[in-house]
């Protein structure tokens, strides 16, 4: 059992950390690199005894956690490469131009890194979002020392993984104090983090309340700080007609198994599903609630999230105007979340906010509309989401295109003819979207842009050569992408 970290112990952390960023922050980004690489060499090669803890605190087996195990090493060394790289530095330079009335002055411009990052470990993954995950890459590659709060569902193995961390910061004979970590179960450590002078931005991954106190707290300092929560998503998907007339029985399969994925609990789990009444629609929640029949229930992470999810489902399936359509048909053990699929009218559902909200589980709304009015309707009311889906074809697209933009507008990642589940670790991708997916839905978690999050602006106007970062020297040492007198180019000057 661990304690909740004291005040003084706070205190001191941040203080070490701060003054250690006065050092991390000066070295090359190559340094930096080699730092994660070292991170990823040793959870790679941590013994067994990590994901045998890991199964016994979070309920998951053992394949999965290996998969995520696997996940969080390939986000390390693939965002150290990134770091390497320089892309997100977003090097830019405009030479003087001395002849020009009045004078143009030399101005380069470059990301630097905010300062001591705080880092909430998320529940439902215990290594890619939490104490060696993506936000903790994201802020070491961006030259920020990086405080982890452990989350209280798997403090053993948020404390293995710290210390793996520890060790890489002593191999690469760094200030220890670039990485910390702490624990807290309550509401006062995490305040304390947030508050506290040093911390210059945070990240987390967890509930809208959750998300949302950390993010007020923030906001109502002297100095307020970004706090990048990615929160709650119901992932609405909407079947047009279409595609739904072609392939209504194989997308309700393509459903029950995304629905009911890890029991439900990812944050890109599909919640909401929505179609125009009629035939095909009836045909896919027919063969999408014999699917979920057939699914067993599955023990989640943790009691209390069976308890939060039992009382969120109870609570939307005693709304009025809302039926089960279908139910697993195994009864569930202590702790399982059971899937349901329920239903109810587009009319019902544009009338009642509760509807809106994120069952966490193998949970998912359909929702049956009266036509193309009403469930562009629908589209407008729903508030921003991580993701997006429309099951459509070429014409469906051609023939909704108020729809398309309208569903364009809330999410972070629109998809077509897939499912939401499973985040690609790419450049590409687009973790975050407008609140209450997320807090800034300009920045992403997951993929290499995520190192912006923990940097800002600055120029340096009228420098000379010898005194300029490395990344702004006219000989371009590290051999980055800049943009100069807007030209993209590794060129020197």
């Amino acid at each position: 059992m661990y304690k909740d970290a004291t005040v003084a112990e706070i205190n001191e952390v941040m203080e070490k950390a701060w003054k250690a960023f006065h050092l991390y922050r000066k070295l090359s980004i190559r340094q930096r690199a080699a730092l994660m690489r070292a991170i990823a060499t040793g959870l790679d090669q941590s013994p067994d005894a990590l994901i045998q803890t890991a199964m016994q605190e979070t309920n998951l087996p053992e394949a999965r956690l290996r998969n995520e195990k696997a996940r969080t090493v390939f986000q390390l060394n693939s965002y150290a490469d990134a770091c390497e790289r320089g892309e997100w530095l977003e090097a830019r330079i405009d030479t003087a131009n001395p002849d020009r009335n009045p004078p143009k002055p030399d101005i380069r411009k470059m990301l630097v890194p905010l300062g001591p990052v705080v880092v909430f470990g998320a529940s439902n993954f215990p290594f890619a979002y939490s104490t060696a995950g993506g936000d903790t890459a994201c802020a070491l590659a961006a030259g920020c020392p990086v405080i982890v709060k452990a989350h209280p569902a798997h403090p053993d193995t948020s404390e293995i993984v710290a210390g793996i961390i520890h060790e890489a910061v002593k191999q690469q004979q760094l200030p220890e104090a670039i990485f910390a970590h702490v624990h807290g179960a309550s509401f006062e450590v995490g305040k304390a983090l947030v508050t506290h002078p040093y911390t210059k931005a945070v990240g987390f991954t967890g509930s809208y309340l959750g998300g949302k106190a950390l993010f007020d707290w923030a906001n109502q300092r002297k100095e307020p700080i970004p706090v990048f929560a990615e929160m709650g998503s119901i992932n609405p998907v909407w079947l047009l007609p279409g595609k739904l007339q072609q392939s209504a029985t194989d997308i309700a399969k393509m459903y029950a198994g995304s629905i009911t994925l890890g029991v439900g609990q990812f944050c890109t789990n599909p919640g909401l599903i929505i179609g125009v009444e009629g035939e095909p629609l009836q045909q896919f929640i027919t063969a999408l609630g014999n699917e979920i029949r057939q699914i067993a229930p599955g023990t989640m992470l943790h009691p209390g999230i069976a308890k939060a999810y039992e009382e969120k489902k109870s609570t939307a399936l005693g709304q009025q105007e809302v039926s089960t359509v279908a139910k697993s048909a195994t009864a569930p053990a202590a702790n399982q979340g059971v899937p349901v699929i329920a239903s109810a009218t587009g009319k019902a559902f544009l009338n009642n906010p509760v509807l809106h909200q994120e069952v966490f589980g193998p949970y998912s709304l359909v929702i049956r509309c009266a036509d193309a009015a009403e469930m562009l309707q629908v589209a407008e009311k729903i508030e921003g989401q991580l993701t997006a889906t429309l099951m459509a074809t070429e014409q469906d697209m051609l023939d909704n295109d108020d729809l398309v933009e309208a569903v364009k507008n809330i999410c972070g990642r629109f998809i077509l003819n897939s499912v939401p589940t499973g985040v690609e670790v790419c450049l590409a991708m687009q973790h975050g979207g407008p609140f209450p997916a997320s807090t800034d839905g300009r920045f992403t978690s997951v993929g290499a842009d995520g190192i912006k999050r923990f940097a800002r602006p600055v120029s340096f106007q009228g420098w000379p050569d010898s005194l300029l970062p490395a990344e702004l020297k006219n000989g371009n040492p590290l051999g980055i992408w800049r943009t100069v007198n807007n030209e993209v180019t590794k060129n020197t000057l």
